[in-house]
């Protein structure tokens, strides 16, 4: 048994061949999709980075393993307290632990727990090699390390190796030698200059005139990133930095399945790609981040190619990337410990069977605090905290017609935003009830001064809206957000 799973940071699925994308970004990860299953309806159950991790090397839900923010209290996985054992849970319940338990190489090649702190990572490995930038790698700093392992171990039985790559997050990184392949290449056709001089007038970090969070600053090593988006021609530099950041990556994947294939191991391997997360590239009025709780920042690229399994075939159930664990478990034989959350969608790998969760509720609660069900056509979206963008209370977007959110559908569609709440309270009274704290996590973000990203910002982030004449918006945060004024 031998898996390479592809933990491609940032990567979201619309743009990628293998899920129709009309430019070249993939051809690699296109080859691996044709000899496996793609699943086009996969979501990470909590957003970004920290807390999709988290739930995916878990298998467990950010509201039983606290991890819903990147600071404060939900940062850190809830501990164990008195029940807690010499070693604590995460040493038998991790994925990677289920599969060392039985005597499999683990193996990650990322810099994810530095940057995050977020030690807990490291639960199952056997070998942790930190490609030593937090998160601001380029692929050529990763792929050696990964190169080297492969030409050490890969003829040797029974490893999981996990390659975890950055390109596509900002700041776009791609070196400047690496050129634009997409130059020439058409846009997205939903970026109309109507749509993107609306957008101009947006407010809230990432928006049009602070792609930079707050504020418009570049930075000279990343001539790609730049500092707000303005009129097409921004709009291509945004589209085709990222693009070039997966087509870099992807060329660096194939030097993987180069490697692979000269060992003579590839055909006797099995392969996933995946992500922790998606990227808005203007859906929602938002670019280059992954800060809201809706279909574009979560759905995730899952594809997976194993000897036996269907070759060329898309399934579009509804999955976590939580689910993820118990697929392996049954794939392979592991123990599936009884805490895990996911659901396996192995039959759909190996026998090419529905296996679909009727719902999927999601989570954020970094930028905004938000929670989303992802239902049928729909997605709706519930806000706590709008981190500064203004959202209403609740938003419904029919994605399969309209999967760049542009037509809010909430007021219009009161029965399917109430199918929703039904969906999300069935959802949250199991979860509470199989817990051993009484705390939402939310609700500690909350309490905490709102989501980590958005604490502390509003007073200076107000100065510079006066100064790009967006100054309208002011009064409204102030009355939704009085706490981060109380000092002045």
């Amino acid at each position: 048994m031998r898996i390479l799973y592809l933990d491609l940071d940032t990567l979201r699925p619309d743009h990628l061949g293998c899920y129709g994308y009309h430019r070249d970004t993939s051809p690699n990860i296109d080859r691996i999709a044709s000899r496996g299953v793609t699943f086009t309806n996969c979501y990470c159950s909590d957003a970004p980075c920290l807390p999709s991790r988290a739930a995916l090397f878990s298998g467990r839900f950010g509201i039983h393993t606290g991890v819903v923010g990147h600071g404060g209290t939900a940062a850190d996985m809830r501990l164990e307290g008195s029940p807690r054992g010499f070693k604590d849970q995460l040493a038998f319940q991790t994925m990677p632990a289920v599969m060392r338990w039985k005597d499999i190489n683990t193996v990650s090649i990322s810099p994810f727990a530095e940057r995050h702190s977020a030690w807990w990572f490291y639960a199952g490995f056997r070998e942790m090699h930190n490609t030593g930038q937090g998160g601001n790698e380029s692929a050529e700093q990763v792929t050696p390390a990964a190169l080297d392992w492969i030409a050490r171990n890969a003829k040797n039985d029974n490893w999981f190796l996990q390659v975890n790559y950055w390109d596509p997050h900002t700041p776009y990184r791609a070196p400047e030698s690496f050129g634009n392949p997409f130059k020439n290449a058409p846009l997205p056709a939903w970026l109309t200059p109507q749509v993107v001089e609306k957008h101009w007038n947006a407010v809230g970090p990432h928006c049009a005139q602070e792609f930079n969070m707050y504020s418009n600053q570049t930075d000279p090593r990343y001539p790609r990133q730049p500092g707000n988006v303005r009129g097409m021609d921004g709009v291509r530099r945004v589209i085709d930095g990222y693009d070039c950041g997966i087509r870099y990556m992807d060329g660096h994947i194939g030097q993987l399945l180069a490697a692979l294939e000269s060992q003579g191991v590839l055909d006797d391997l099995t392969i996933i790609v995946s992500s922790d997360h998606g990227e808005t590239l203007g859906e929602l009025g938002i670019y280059g981040e992954h800060g809201t709780s809706d279909y574009i920042t979560h759905r995730i690229p899952m594809i997976i190619s194993t000897p036996g399994g269907r070759r060329g075939r898309k399934y579009a159930g509804l999955h976590y990337n939580l689910d993820l664990p118990p697929t392996l478990s049954e794939m392979f034989g592991f123990d599936r410990p009884a805490e895990w959350d996911g659901e396996s969608f192995a039959p759909a790998v190996t026998q090419g069977r529905d296996c679909s969760r009727p719902y999927l509720v999601l989570g954020q609660c970094v930028h905004v605090c938000q929670r989303s069900v992802r239902f049928g056509p729909w997605q709706y979206i519930r806000t706590w905290h709008d981190g500064f963008h203004l959202f209403p209370g609740e938003m419904l977007f029919d994605v399969e017609k309209d999967p760049h959110e542009q037509n809010d559908l909430a007021a219009a569609r009161p029965e399917i935003c109430a199918q929703a709440t039904h969906h999300l309270n069935e959802w949250h009274d199991r979860m509470m009830a199989s817990m051993k704290s009484a705390e939402d996590p939310l609700w500690t973000v909350m309490r905490e001064g709102g989501p980590y990203h958005a604490r502390g910002q509003l007073k200076e982030y107000c100065k510079y809206l006066e100064k790009t004449g967006r100054a309208w918006a002011i009064p409204e945060l102030k009355k939704r957000h009085p706490g981060e004024f109380q000092n002045s």
